[in-house]
């Protein structure tokens, strides 16, 4: 996908962190955008703020764990817009601490959003854009997933978003191939980020009542969060450079979309640890420690 200005990009997880940051730039492009965020005040704060800067605006509320959500967003698009030609399944929630530790609750809420939020937009929005494909002359079409580094490599202490990544990263090389069997006008990308400084680390804050657990989180899930939120914070690099970044892969039709090269080291050794079948590398090496003595403190 070449040229941006004047078609319609869809975006959820939009209120903040990388998805406003994807907005924020799709609207500089000249783009006319469909913004979707669970959270109401935070994408009603985007929604103003793009439209006092002139941007064409289309914002829902929608939890994307839910198909009949992503269903009503599409219809919406179509009926505002005519059309779709880039979407961002960008939504995303984290739970950190030991893998055993997490609830079933747990799982299905970070599976929900992450996972099954990517597959609603895939199943939803690629029939989708076929159509508009027939419809439209030189129609150009682009979907992004948004996994992370944790979706190449495995790491400590965040075992249902490690999961849901790997999972994402498996739809996208697969929707990849899909696309391509049908010589469709689609491109597709995943979306790698590693640490960025975003609100994804307070994600709980926006747990759904029905996806809570209802007793108190095991001692080291806290002092774990803590940990991990603080090495977020350190990121080296913004949601609005990791948006630029994006656009620019996708205009050069890239694939893997990895903003901070640094972290395929890690992606690497991941690899040779399988060819030599030897146990999993630790690609949170700078963290083992005090995430250990954290633990043994208890």
């Amino acid at each position: 996908m070449k040229d941006f200005a004047g078609r319609v990009a869809v975006i959820t997880g939009a209120g903040s962190g990388i998805g406003r940051a994807l907005a924020d730039r799709a609207a500089a492009l000249g783009m006319k955008l469909v913004l979707a965020d669970v959270d109401p005040d935070a994408l009603e704060r985007a929604t103003d703020e793009l439209l006092a800067g002139g941007s064409e605006v289309l914002s829902m509320v929608c939890d994307v764990r839910k198909c009949s959500h992503v269903e009503e967003l599409a219809d919406a698009a179509i009926i505002r817009f005519h059309g779709v030609h880039l979407v961002f399944n960008n939504a995303g929630v984290t739970s950190a601490g030991l893998v055993w530790e997490h609830s079933e609750a747990d799982w299905e809420w970070v599976l929900g959003v992450n996972l099954w939020g990517a597959i609603h937009g895939v199943r939803i929005f690629t029939p989708l854009m076929l159509d508009c494909a027939k419809r439209e002359a030189g129609y150009e079409g682009h979907i992004v997933n948004t996994a992370a580094m944790t979706g190449l490599f495995g790491a400590p202490a965040l075992g249902p978003e490690t999961v849901s990544r790997h999972a994402v990263v498996a739809l996208s090389e697969t929707l990849y191939h899909d696309l391509r069997l049908v010589d469709a006008p689609i491109g597709a990308s995943v979306l790698c980020p590693d640490q960025v400084p975003t609100a994804i680390a307070q994600s709980q804050r926006h747990r759904p009542e029905e996806a809570r657990r209802h007793h108190a989180p095991p001692p080291s899930q806290p002092a774990i969060q803590a940990l991990l939120a603080a090495d977020a914070a350190a990121g080296g690099m913004s949601a609005a450079a990791v948006a630029d970044f994006t656009f620019e892969a996708i205009r050069d039709g890239a694939f893997y979309i990895v903003p901070q090269p640094q972290g395929l080291d890690a992606v690497a050794a991941r690899a040779q640890a399988i060819v030599n079948v030897a146990p999993p590398a630790d690609a949170r090496a700078h963290l083992t420690d005090a995430l250990h003595a954290q633990l043994k403190g208890q």
